[in-house]
């Protein structure tokens, strides 16, 4: 039988490359008889469930249009947290393998499971992971008492770190703790992107104000911006912080602050039910499992799709010890941008982004990196981008830093886009770094989760973008000892990074050799 005419599947088989897993693929093209269509259809089902599990409400709940460019002004409450303590768990347990990794992952995902969990109970909605770090929402709702639900989920979320206080292993006691900042305000919702690859960001002044406010917190405390904190200085007790932030006072009992503000309601998503089984039932079926899944998948990296798709029968991802070079990104311009456009220029100055990030995204892509996502920093957006996890390369530190050359080129030759007349220069600072890291799919089994990287290692990276000048590409002295001669750098000799304890060796990007 001539299968390239014949096939059921040959009007859609293009859909279904990235979807299906290899075996899968094979059998349905081969023999596609009920029995294997039916398969089909089950696995786009559960693959479906998974994606809507990866990605924020504010995408799953409207189904966006890939390649559809949307953007939504929002006031509300923004609670961000860091965890602290996690890096000494991680390379007790690297030495271990993937026994050590499964370890690690029990301790992590008890940690998120907890966290949000709490932050749904609380009338919250998590819209990121940022490495170990979780960004949440908490909208006014018709009572308009978001900051008062962000408050009361942080002191439940710290009372909850109790059980992480000391966590008892074959490798010996740790201790996690966690530091939460919340902030009032106004900021941006936007999707952007192609039909091959979309993201959803944050954007706005607000943003980068709630981070300061993390960032200034305490261990084990609660931090809260003037904003917020007018909002509910007669509701809870305080004490100073750092100047301009109030860190709340836990002096409630705990019928007071209760166990949850709302009974949360569980995520509904579309599902489909099977009626037809016949050849060409199944077929329709699959069509209507293919609109429900290609939304969601152009929200995630190809390999990290592959990932899911090779995985979807297990429904979860085995976690692992990786080495790969990560590169972080901040984009500086676009955030001052927004704050002074009127609503006639947001829509260009989104479609700016959306440009830029497809851009890069092509740029990583191209030398076979991952542009995981557009984070939050205290000034501009970041871009976390790696390479060598999932799929490693023999050089994945040269093709990463070739990468932040083209990256730092595409912003600082893209033309300035002009705000109530005035150009708004767009600049980059890249920090580089490699090392071991924890690469697993974090989060809840069955809810709210993602596919991340966390080690110091990125933090390292993070640090390093902080610390460049504009325009500058800064790598540690492990990327530079892969590198060979492709590339001319400065040696910007010894310094000192936070949370480092010996000063570390870093240089500067001038160009490539070749």
């Amino acid at each position: 039988m001539d299968n390239t005419t014949t096939s059921p599947l040959a009007p859609i088989e293009p859909r279904l490359r990235e979807l299906l897993p290899a075996d899968l693929y094979a059998a349905a093209w081969l023999d596609p008889t009920t029995a294997t269509l039916q398969k089909v259809f089950e696995h786009l089902r559960t693959l479906q469930r998974t994606l809507y599990n990866y990605v924020p409400r504010h995408v799953s709940e409207v189904m966006p249009h890939p390649g559809e460019i949307r953007h939504e002004w929002q006031t509300g409450t923004l609670m961000f947290t860091d965890l602290a303590g996690f890096t000494p768990l991680m390379e007790a347990n690297a030495k271990y393998g993937r026994a050590g990794a499964k370890t690690l992952l029990g301790v992590l995902n008890a940690y998120f499971s907890s966290m949000i969990e709490t932050i749904n109970k609380s009338g919250g909605n998590l819209l990121e992971f940022t490495g170990d770090a979780l960004l949440a929402e908490f909208l006014p709702g018709q009572r308009g008492i978001d900051t008062e639900q962000a408050v009361r989920a942080g002191l439940r979320m710290q009372r909850a770190m109790g059980k992480f206080n000391e966590i008892e292993t074959d490798l010996g006691t740790f201790s996690l703790g966690m530091r939460i900042g919340i902030h009032t305000g106004r900021y941006l919702h936007a999707d952007i992107g192609t039909p091959w690859r979309m993201d959803h960001v944050l954007l706005g002044h607000d943003v980068q104000t709630t981070k300061h406010a993390e960032g200034a917190s305490r261990r084990g405390r609660v931090n809260l911006t003037t904003a917020a904190y007018e909002r509910v200085k007669d509701k809870f007790r305080f004490e100073d912080g750092d100047e301009g932030y109030k860190l709340v006072l836990d002096n409630l009992t705990t019928a007071e602050l209760g166990e949850f503000d709302i009974t949360p309601t569980v995520r509904r998503m579309a599902s489909q039910v099977m009626l037809d089984r016949s050849v060409s039932g199944l077929i329709d079926e699959i069509k209507q499992g293919l609109q429900l899944v290609e939304p969601l998948a152009a929200y995630l990296p190809a390999p990290i799709l592959t990932l899911l798709v090779d995985n979807t029968v297990r429904r979860e991802i085995p976690p692992d010890f990786l080495t790969p070079t990560i590169v972080f990104v901040n984009l500086i311009g676009l955030s001052e941008a927004v704050e002074s456009a009127d609503a006639s220029e947001v829509g260009g100055l989104i479609a700016t982004f959306s440009r830029i990030f497809t851009l890069i995204n092509a740029a990583v892509e191209k030398r076979g990196g991952v542009l995981k996502k557009v984070t939050y920093h205290l000034s501009g957006s970041d871009i976390m981008i790696y390479f060598g996890a999932p799929q490693a390369h023999s050089d994945d530190p040269v093709r990463a830093t070739e990468a932040a050359l083209a990256i730092h080129d595409i912003i600082e030759n893209f033309p300035p886009p002009v705000i109530g007349g005035k150009p708004y220069a767009l600049r980059s600072k890249i920090g580089m770094s490699c090392g071991s890291v924890f690469a697993a799919e974090i989060g809840e089994l069955r809810g709210r989760r993602e596919f991340n990287i966390l080690s110091d290692a990125v933090n390292t990276a993070a640090r390093l973008m902080a610390r460049a000048q504009l325009g500058e590409v800064l790598l540690t002295g492990t990327v530079r000892s892969e590198l060979g001669d492709r590339f001319e750098l400065n040696d910007l000799g010894a310094v000192s990074l936070k949370g480092k304890a010996a000063p570390q060796n870093i240089y500067s990007v001038v160009r490539s050799r070749t």
